[in-house]
Order: C-alpha cells, then sequence, then structure tokens
C-alpha cells in the first residue's frame, strides 16, 4: 500500500460523505435549480453556522470519549445573556467577550465534574441541559429579549457584509482548531485520552485538565455560535437551542468522529454539517413534508454508527489473531 492509498484510506468516511453531498447536489440541480440561488444558499449558511462552530468544540469531546448534550440549554443561556448585557449598554465586543466566559465557566464545570469525580458526562452534561434550561425559564419567565440596540444586530454592519464577516470567523476557528490538533503536542493529547485513558496517564498526559479544557473550549464555542446567532435578530427567544444538541452531535458522527473517542477530524466535521444541513431544505424544495428530515437523520446515523462499530470488531479481531507459528493460548 503506498501513501496515498494510505491517505485515502484514513479519510474513507470523510470521502463518502463528500461523495453523498455531491450526489444530494447533482439532484438538486436537475430538479430544483432555485435551491442553488444566492438567496437560498445564503439563509442555509447561516441557519447552519451555529451547528458548524458547535460541532467544532463537540468533536474535540467526542475524541476525548466524552460527550455534551447540554450545548443546546447552554445556546439559549448565552444567547439571552449577550441580549441583557448589549442592552445595558455594554459594548457589544465587551457583552461577546462576556457571553463567552459564561459559555467557558459551565462548559469548565462539566468537564472537571466528569474527569474528577468521574461521573459519565452523559449523566453531568443531562443535569446541565435540564438545570440551564429550567433557571433560564424562571429567570425569563419566559419572556423573550426585546428592544435591542440597534447597534446589535447584525454587528453594526449590514445585512450583506454580516455573512462574509461570520464565514470569515468560522473559517478562523476551524482552521486554529484543525491546525492546533494536528501540530501541537495538546492534538495527541486529546486523540491519546481517548484511545486510551489509561495509557495516556501513563504516558505522562493529564487528562483530567485535558478534558476538563476541551469542555471548557466546547462552551466558549457555544456562546460564540449563539452570538453570531442572536445578532441576526430583533429579539431574542428565551427557548432557542432546543434540539440543537442532537444535530451537533449528528453531525460529529455522520463525519466519521467515533463514539467511543479516539478518531475522527475536523474535515468530517465540516462535510457532516453541509450534509444534514442541506437535506431539510432539499426535502422542502422537492415538495416532501420537513417532518421526514429527522427521520433521515436518524436513519444516516444509524447507518454511521453501524459501520463504526462493524470497522470497530475488524480491528479487534485483527488484533487478536495469532501470529504465524504461534499457538493460542488455551
Amino acid at each position: 500500500m503506498n501513501a496515498r492509498t494510505g491517505r485515502l484510506g484514513r479519510y474513507r468516511r470523510e470521502l463518502a460523505v463528500a461523495i453523498a453531498i455531491v450526489i444530494l447536489g447533482g439532484v438538486m440541480a436537475a430538479i430544483a435549480p432555485g435551491y442553488f440561488s444566492p438567496e437560498n444558499l445564503n439563509d442555509l449558511f447561516l441557519a447552519n453556522l451555529p451547528v458548524l462552530i458547535i460541532a467544532i468544540g463537540m468533536t474535540l469531546v467526542i475524541l476525548t470519549g466524552e460527550i455534551d448534550i447540554s450545548v443546546g440549554s447552554l445556546f439559549a443561556v448565552c444567547s439571552v445573556a449577550a441580549g441583557v448585557l448589549a442592552k445595558t449598554g455594554l459594548p457589544l465586543p465587551l457583552a461577546a467577550g462576556a457571553t463567552c466566559v459564561i459559555g467557558a465557566a459551565v462548559g469548565a464545570m462539566n468537564g472537571s465534574l466528569t474527569a474528577s469525580v468521574r461521573i459519565p458526562s452523559i449523566v453531568i452534561t443531562l443535569a446541565s441541559m435540564v438545570a440551564l434550561r429550567d433557571a433560564l425559564r424562571w429567570m425569563t419567565q419566559g419572556a423573550w429579549v426585546q428592544d435591542l440596540p440597534p447597534r446589535f444586530q447584525w454587528f453594526g454592519l449590514t445585512q450583506s457584509a454580516y455573512p462574509l464577516a461570520a464565514g470569515a470567523i468560522a473559517i478562523a476557528l476551524i482552521a486554529a482548531t484543525g491546525w492546533a490538533i494536528r501540530h501541537l503536542a495538546v492534538g495527541r493529547a486529546i486523540y491519546a485520552t481517548g484511545s486510551n485513558e489509561r495509557a495516556a496517564r501513563l504516558a505522562g498526559f493529564d487528562t483530567a485538565r485535558i478534558k476538563t479544557s476541551v469542555f471548557a473550549l466546547a462552551g466558549a464555542l457555544t456562546a460564540i455560535a449563539a452570538v453570531l446567532n442572536a445578532v441576526r435578530f430583533n429579539q431574542i427567544p428565551s427557548n432557542s437551542g432546543l434540539g440543537l444538541e442532537m444535530k451537533v452531535i449528528a453531525a460529529v458522527v455522520v463525519g466519521g468522529a467515533a463514539v467511543r473517542g479516539g478518531r475522527g477530524t475536523l474535515l468530517g466535521t465540516v462535510l457532516g454539517v453541509v450534509l444534514l444541513g442541506a437535506i431539510g431544505p432539499a426535502l422542502t424544495f422537492i415538495g416532501i413534508t420537513a417532518y421526514w428530515e429527522r427521520a433521515i437523520h436518524g436513519a444516516i446515523i444509524l447507518v454511521a454508527v453501524g459501520v463504526d462499530a462493524w470497522r470497530g470488531r475488524r480491528v479487534r479481531s485483527a488484533v487478536d489473531l495469532p501470529l504465524p507459528g504461534v499457538e493460542p493460548r488455551s
């Protein structure tokens, strides 16, 4: 096997998702060319921008072998916090920065409890999801944040310029995170922790600090996504982010990240966001009720997880094969 074949094999999940995107695009170009109108593509980008940014952090969390299902509730909290801070007259950069601190603090709390107290992350983040959502409902009494200052919407930019700025922010976040996990020691530590936490500790990695930091970064990215989404509107709903965690996790898993940790790429995550984000509007354009969107997402996730489990069994079987001339132990 040459080096090129090895690289293709390493990215076969990403290649499969890319092919699926091309096929979907070809079908839509043939039967509904309006799908590719600039207006629709712009709406698709803005609608899926929060999923993309949160999925960056979720990828890192899943790479460590953990999961965070509280991101939808944290997204709502950060959205409301950004609006409330802006209404107090705080400059928008400071309001956005304070919102990121809130997101990072909640994420760090989840990561610290997961890593130090050894409570499964799904339990910790489930509790956070419920607590954050109920606390927000109690504090706002279900009321939306209204009467936002004019400078809040679109970050003070024009409606046409904002998508370019938001896209630049998303690209910068993806590039910086991708470079870090590929070229810095922290990237090796994240993959090692997810692959085998005990071995990672024996190798000298502080797995508790790694997990806490990854959860904190995921929280900060959730806050960034909340701010970028909130500035699109002149009021902020207190119930935003419902079901967002499932969209994010689905995109990461479909993109090739192993739910047990230790394997996955940001490229796969981006492709997963594109594929899943394109399906719902495509159904609308071809006249199929949007209720099928979740069913299709679920089927894609089942296939992705099934393929991942099958590959895992193959790897374990290969490891367990006896060497030639060596009798297996009884």
